[in-house]
């Protein structure tokens, strides 16, 4: 029998763009593509990110014209009998490098199997980028101006045939994973992002500078999803961008999401850790019929309120309003950020590890960059501000739809503000601002 390459897919389920599959195909005539649903992961996983998934691979699959292994179990014990079948002697994979991915690689290797990484996830791989004196960047901006200097590969050709075993009936376990009841997600795979990224460059794209932040338009690229399972690289996306400011506003996003991979990397406790220790030191109340209500948007601000009933709707949540809904919880709750990151691990189908930690931390005013923690973000100015004519709220929210936008985001001040039964608010935002600042006086004191 010949030797096989095995390709193990992970955050890259994708055929174009893919440099470690292009190494697979290299190294022999003959590839076993194979994904290993990890028991434990699944057992960590919301329901919209497994369905999406679920998608994910069936959308793989038939770009491998029905060739997918998809296998259950201890990954270095699934990937032994593999090499064993097929007389394999190396799998390809592209390098992993937050906590879990990489302690996986690690525990793989001890066992015996031989891993040849080819690329990763990122443009710049985290570690790459570093300052003159080797150490890594813990302020966002400098670490945005040295990534760009850096620079990276163009996209790598996509292959333009792939030989594939044929997998054996047992070997093709794909989950029966169902979107839940009442909710909706994005379509998966990787035609759907390459479908959505054609669609942002032609709509949004020229003026994402400007639009971004308005949560009532389609005006984001929506890519995050499909990132984070790897069905399209940035490299991609960086590669077709120019100089106008849209589109430079949109490199920086994505520089975003690898200086977070970049601090996790360099920091692997910050993941459920505060990357500013003094902060654990606040005080903060126990998650109680408050956490409830904020969870279920029903804090009674109507911007926080819908947005929280987006993300369990649909397993997404727009930028701007992530921002708003982690100050909410920490600022005005008075809860540690750990339990908003939890209850986003839960339900964004886009959920990565790195850029969820440091999202909160940065917003909680605990992680990186220069944003104190007296920056409180409020609740009802950024409702008028990026939702001016209430469009976001009346979607998620129809206990509002019959006020005007000059009452929807202050319904306590409007006769009819609560006939539908919309609920009162939970806490006074301008009290429990001075609370929070108060709180963090405390421990400047300490």
């Amino acid at each position: 029998m010949a030797a096989r390459s095995i390709f193990w897919f992970r955050r890259d389920l994708r055929l174009a763009d893919n440099p470690a599959l292009n190494a697979a195909i290299a190294a022999h005539d003959e590839i076993v593509p194979v994904f290993i649903l990890d028991p434990k992961l699944i057992k960590q996983s919301g329901s919209k990110r497994l369905a999406y998934l679920g998608q994910s691979l069936r959308a793989l699959d038939v770009s491998l014209n029905n060739r997918l292994h998809v296998l259950v179990g201890a990954q270095e014990e699934v990937l032994k009998e593999l090499m064993k079948r097929y007389d394999g002697d190396q799998v390809h994979i592209s390098e992993e490098f937050e906590p879990y991915g990489k302690n996986r690689d690690l525990r793989v290797e001890q066992a015996g199997i031989p891993l040849i990484r080819t690329g990763s996830p990122y443009a710049v791989s985290p570690g790459r980028v570093r300052k003159s004196d080797e150490t890594p960047y813990r302020v966002y901006t400098p670490f945005f101006n040295a990534w760009v200097k850096h620079g990276w590969r163009k996209p790598a050709d996509s292959p333009k045939n792939i030989a594939a075993v044929t997998p054996r009936s047992e070997d093709r376990n794909f989950p029966d994973w169902e979107i839940p009841k009442e909710t909706s997600i994005f379509a998966a795979g990787e035609s759907a992002a390459h479908e959505r990224w054609q669609w942002f460059q032609e709509n949004a794209l020229d003026t994402y500078d400007q639009s971004r932040n308005l949560a009532g338009i389609d005006g984001t690229s929506r890519l995050s999803a499909h990132l984070k399972w790897g069905e399209i690289h940035p490299r991609t996306l960086l590669a077709e961008l120019g100089s106008n400011p849209g589109h430079d506003v949109f490199r920086k996003e994505i520089a975003w999401r690898e200086f977070y991979a970049d601090v996790l990397f360099h920091n692997p406790h910050t993941e459920t850790d505060y990357y500013a220790p003094k902060y654990k030191e606040m005080r903060y109340d126990k998650p109680a019929a408050q956490f409830t209500a904020w969870k279920e948007g029903k804090t009674g601000y109507p911007f926080v309120d819908a947005a929280m009933r987006q993300i369990v709707q649909e397993g997404w949540m727009h930028n701007r309003t992530r921002m708003v809904v982690a100050s909410f919880l920490v600022k005005d709750l008075h809860l540690e950020w750990q339990l908003g990151a939890d209850f986003f691990m839960e339900h964004l189908v886009d959920f990565d590890v790195a850029s969820n930690a440091h999202g909160w931390q940065w917003t909680a005013g605990c992680g990186t960059d220069a944003s104190p923690y007296y920056r409180v973000f409020n609740p009802i100015e950024q409702g008028k501000r990026f939702d001016e004519m209430g469009d976001y709220i009346k979607k998620y929210i129809p206990e509002l739809r019959h006020l005007s936008p000059e009452q929807i985001h202050e319904p306590w001040d409007a006769p009819e503000g609560y006939s539908h039964g919309y609920p009162k608010r939970i806490v006074d935002h301008a009290i429990e601002r001075v609370e929070s600042l108060e709180r963090l006086a405390e421990i400047k004191e300490k």
